[in-house]
């Protein structure tokens, strides 16, 4: 972090002595928001006892739709270390959850990895669980080959150009994204939960519908299937809400309809994806 290269921004600035990159993270430090069992991930890492999130601050895509903006674009969160990291991966395994889960690692993957090794050396034996926005540098994800167990990366967008509308000039997303993919699943391969449910190891792979088709959600599915296995966990998720900056794009502003949605759920029908999380609301447009 000397020159920090830890995501696709590639930014170059002195962490250790304090510069600011893009992200807007601090360097020898970080800033941690919450840490508890969490209920609201899939179900294959819920379980009973929950899935033991760590929610970490600050971003480097900064989605002008962001649903947790108080925490990726203000920082709102504690100042911790790295020991202090393990001490709370190790507290929540005592709890019973069944995974530790890393929110937004990407711009803070040399602090986890210090902290998983120093958690390790306490008594953690719980999967690892990789939750990002899925632009990932291949050199990054190289060196974590080993250490995590489950990659829940984000496919946000299929056209580079909303990539750069809406995450703060990402153009290189799509590209990134699905070679970031590819070697996710070369390393843990498909999600597959064992006879108790709990996922051990695998990869989940989460789309967003958005309105207006904003992430060309069909070529995703399509772009699944004819790059891994049809039985790949894929999440389509129903959830977009309108929340941050969304409403300086009317394109945006609205939740997506349930034809929107369904839509979509069609089409990786249709192209032989067999491992589907589908969600429905109530509160869905038609």
């Amino acid at each position: 972090m000397k020159s920090c290269q830890l995501c696709p921004r590639r930014c170059g600035v002195n962490r250790l002595n304090g510069e600011v990159g893009f992200c807007r993270a601090p360097g020898a430090t970080l800033v941690v928001s919450a840490s508890h069992p969490h209920f609201g991930e899939e179900r294959p890492l819920v379980g009973n006892g929950g899935s033991g999130t760590i929610f970490i601050t600050h971003c480097n895509l900064r989605c002008v739709f962001c649903q947790n903006w108080e925490i990726s674009q203000l920082g709102q969160g504690s100042e911790t270390d790295t020991d202090r990291m393990a001490r709370m991966i190790v507290y929540l395994q005592e709890l019973g959850c069944h995974n530790i889960n890393i929110v937004t690692p990407t711009h803070y993957s040399a602090h986890l990895l210090r902290a998983l090794d120093t958690a390790a050396g306490e008594g953690l034996r719980l999967p690892i669980v990789y939750n990002t926005s899925g632009w990932e540098r291949l050199e990054i994800l190289k060196l974590l080959d080993g250490v995590v167990d489950i990659y829940l990366p984000d496919f946000k967008y299929w056209d580079s150009r909303m990539s750069a509308k809406y995450s703060s000039g990402a153009e290189s997303y799509p590209e990134v994204t699905k070679a970031a993919i590819l070697e996710m699943h070369r390393q843990v391969g498909v999600a597959r939960p064992p006879a108790d449910g709990i996922l051990q190891r695998g990869l989940i792979i989460r789309h967003l519908v958005m309105p207006n088709n904003i992430g060309g959600s069909e070529e995703v599915m399509e772009w699944i299937a004819e790059n891994l296995p049809k039985d790949t966990y894929v999440n389509i998720m129903a959830q977009y809400t309108p929340l941050y900056k969304a409403y300086d794009y009317p394109e945006i502003s609205r939740r997506v309809t349930s034809e929107e949605y369904n839509k979509v759920v069609q089409r990786a029908k249709d192209v032989g994806l067999t491992n589907l999380d589908v969600q429905g609301y109530w509160w869905m447009p038609k």
